[in-house]
């Protein structure tokens, strides 16, 4: 077998187990280390030798100022400073980040909307109007 029909087959073996929901990160590497000879660093090594792998603050840069970042009816990305209602889905496909890592790489406070106001509250709005929120927990606790 030759080597890159060889490399395919291991990369086959081990995608195939980390399909499974009982596999660790590290019981992955193990697999891949017994299966080439080789000694890949395990998930947790790697993050202990690299705290914030992503990024970090400093080294993020704002597209536009901060204070331009949420206008009434759009929420501008820091990163590539495009505007959009709503940043969550943008922020994953594009950036790879999570809201959370997001306000970290750019020390955005908690309270600092994602969200356009005017969507917000458009959204709030239409909960209310379908009648959300409107029950009384008290009386189905005392059903229960």
């Amino acid at each position: 077998m030759d080597n890159d029909t060889e490399k395919d087959a291991i990369g086959r073996i081990v995608a195939a187990f980390a399909t499974r929901s009982d596999v660790s990160p590290d019981d992955i590497v193990e697999l891949y280390n017994r299966l080439t000879g080789e000694k890949a660093p395990s998930p947790a090594a790697a993050v202990a030798e690299e705290p914030g792998a992503r990024r970090p603050a400093a080294q993020m840069t704002p597209a536009l100022p901060v204070d331009k970042a949420v206008t009434e009816d759009k929420v501008f990305c820091l990163c590539c400073g495009r505007g959009f209602k709503m940043l969550k889905r943008h922020l994953g496909s594009e950036h790879g980040m999570t809201e959370a890592e997001y306000r970290r790489a750019f020390g955005l406070p908690e309270d600092m909307p994602l969200v356009a106001p005017s969507y917000s509250r458009k959204k709030a709005a239409h909960a209310k109007q379908a009648g959300f929120g409107k029950y009384d927990r008290s009386v189905l606790a005392n059903e229960a």
